[in-house]
């Protein structure tokens, strides 16, 4: 074990043990309810907006051309439709276990060598992780499709769970007739600071920022 650890923290592996790290932390945030799975998630759009023009043929909107080779990399690697921790989760454990091999059997001990490994490595976690984790496309799909069953939350209230401003993105629990309260991801409409406890009401829905709008409530 003692070599394992000196091993994970030496110069060629010094990365991917902190890519480990960093989602090991984040899963025990999760586990203990100070985020919500979905908080580091990112917005995927595979479709693009053309325009048909007889001279200049098929063309994107508002510079999409840049970017949407970009979106259909990350849709590929099931991004959009599982969440980014969760994918990041396979890549960082085979990667991890990857160059702690590759440079205990090369007996490579260079943070420069380690970078050069860490490059096929990195392409290699990124497949294996797209393998893994199609079998949970179908399951996070299910998941979203009992989520929006639960009715919408517009005008209904909330207790915030984490707390939120219009620049921090919260957590609030909108209570259900039956089963769990529904969580959702909050932004606080006003400049007003929403806290922990407080009783809010949900008034909108922010397309963009995937998150609701909720402001204060006060019960009369």
């Amino acid at each position: 074990m003692t070599e394992l650890l000196q091993a994970a923290v030496s110069p060629p592996n010094l990365v991917p043990t902190g890519l480990l790290v960093f989602v090991l932390l984040y899963w025990l945030t999760v586990i203990v309810g100070l985020v919500h799975l979905d908080t580091l998630d990112v917005d995927v759009t595979t479709d693009a907006d053309f325009d048909l023009d007889s001279h200049a043929g098929p063309h994107l909107h508002h510079g999409e051309v840049g970017v949407d080779w970009l979106n259909n990399a990350l849709a590929f690697f099931n991004l959009g439709r599982v969440p980014l921790m969760v994918f990041l989760s396979f890549v960082a454990l085979p990667l991890w276990a990857g160059s702690i091999l590759l440079n205990y059997y090369t007996h490579n001990s260079s943070w420069s060598l380690g970078i050069v490994f860490l490059l096929p490595l990195l392409l290699g976690s990124l497949f294996l992780a797209k393998v893994l984790t199609t079998p949970f496309v179908k399951l996070f799909a299910a998941l979203e499709k009992d989520h929006d069953a639960g009715g919408q939350p517009l005008g209904k209230l909330c207790t915030v769970l984490l707390p939120t401003t219009r620049e921090r993105m919260g957590q609030a629990a909108v209570p259900q007739t039956s089963g769990a309260p529904l969580v959702l991801n909050v932004r606080a409409a006003s400049a007003t600071e929403l806290r922990k406890g407080d009783s809010a009401l949900v008034i909108d829905f922010d397309a963009q920022r995937r998150c609701y709008l909720i402001e204060p409530y006060e019960a009369t």
